[in-house]
């Protein structure tokens, strides 16, 4: 009779040796995703039909993606922190299932009130699944292939802002958009099948495992991850949140659906491009996408006017954020090891801080100096970056070497 324990390490060695990646389990993740940044962004495609349908304005409205990202930043750490314990699989299903939830009330509800909580609870459990998502991929694979397997779990939140949005929202236009969210609950549950089916468990971590969260911040390296992640996401949705306004000057206001298709598929190829590269090459990689994005912001500061530059830079720019989330992730992975839950749910705040004060800082600069203030401060933001990449060379952001 053969030896349980020897089975398993027999296991442990041939998944560590191995160089194929689990790539249902992985894709089943990306699928996640998708739906977590559809079901975000969703209600900004569909403002005139949900402001006439639930009796509100569409600023009001609006406020439906606002309450997302705030149950999001409230979320991320506590919830994890709190779930620390529990098995990965069952908590990854409990996350997922909650959209079932809050897209299902969101169909159905005909109060602005009841529709503001659930989109609440939909930013709740969207916190904790994205902090789930990096540390789940990297737990399914070898050490060696963890970038690889993160940049495929990541692969649906550039789909969802490159194709699902604007799917969805002609999806809302032909079918209504109390349709579009029940389709989305059907989705939802058929992922539910998908995980359940593919997705191996894992145990959660023992008591005595469990870092406090000061600790786990105090790592060597990982606050140089959060401040690449807060100064990048700040800088990146400052132009984003305010691409409208910004295109006006070049001719392409009406023109945006077709701007953000270039941004969104020269993510996926950045994703593509990154993927087989990205565990041996991360810092680096850090360093190009941000050198990209001065080069994008540097051609819209001198080129603005120009519509065809317009494109170019959104190319360029499209191509270094597409990657930027799976570098991030597996950054704080690899720092935090043990602890990656934890750290990832501190980059998820940082994100979500780094959208919110895109959104202000935007909102000011507008106000004040006018849209062609946004190339210079964000390309600001970005030496930050740089120089924060540069002096992580031993922790954070390691060299290859």
């Amino acid at each position: 009779m053969n030896d349980p324990e020897l089975t398993v390490q027999s296991l442990r060695t041939e998944a560590e040796t191995g160089e194929r990646l689990p790539l249902s389990g992985l894709l089943a993740l990306a699928t996640a995703g998708f739906i977590t940044v559809l079901t975000e962004a969703m209600p900004a495609g569909l403002l005139p039909q949900m402001s006439a349908d639930l009796n509100v304005s569409q600023a009001l409205v609006g406020q439906l993606v606002t309450l997302y990202a705030i149950g999001s930043l409230l979320a991320a750490i506590p919830l994890t922190i709190a779930t620390r314990g529990w098995r990965r699989r069952p908590l990854l299903l409990t996350a997922i299932g909650g959209f079932a939830i809050v897209n299902s009330i969101t169909a159905l509800s005909t109060d602005y009130a009841l529709t503001l909580v659930a989109r609440l609870f939909a930013g709740i459990f969207a916190g904790l699944l994205w902090a789930l998502v990096a540390g789940y991929a990297s737990r399914m694979v070898a050490p060696h292939l963890q970038g690889r397997a993160i940049a495929v779990a990541m692969l649906g939140a550039p789909l969802a802002l490159s194709l699902g949005v604007p799917a969805g929202t002609l999806l809302g236009t032909v079918v209504g958009w109390r349709l579009s969210f029940a389709i989305m609950t059907a989705l939802t549950l058929l992922l539910i099948i998908w995980v359940h089916w593919q997705l191996p468990d894992f145990p959660g971590q023992r008591t005595e495992q469990r870092l406090p969260l000061r600790k786990v911040f105090a790592l060597t390296g990982l606050r140089s991850v959060l401040f690449v992640t807060v100064s990048y996401v700040l800088a990146h949705n400052i132009l984003y949140t305010y691409i409208a306004p910004f295109l006006q000057p070049s001719g392409l206001a009406a023109e945006i659906d077709r701007v953000l298709l270039v941004f969104g598929l020269a993510s996926v190829l950045s994703l593509w491009i990154v993927g087989s590269l990205i565990d041996r090459w991360l810092r680096e990689l850090v360093l190009i996408s941000s050198a990209l994005f001065i080069v994008s912001a540097l051609t819209l500061g001198f080129w603005g006017e120009s519509a065809l530059m317009v494109y170019g830079a959104v190319a360029i720019w499209g191509l270094a954020f597409g990657a930027m989330p799976s570098l991030l992730q597996t950054a704080s992975a690899k720092t935090a090891g043990d602890a990656a839950d934890t750290a990832q749910s501190m980059l998820v705040t940082m994100w979500n801080i780094g959208i919110a004060g895109g959104g202000l800082a935007g909102g000011l600069l507008l106000d004040s100096l006018g849209v062609m203030s946004f190339p210079w401060v964000v390309g600001g933001l970005l030496v930050l970056t740089l120089l924060a990449t540069t002096n992580a060379r031993d922790a954070g952001f390691p060299s290859a070497r």
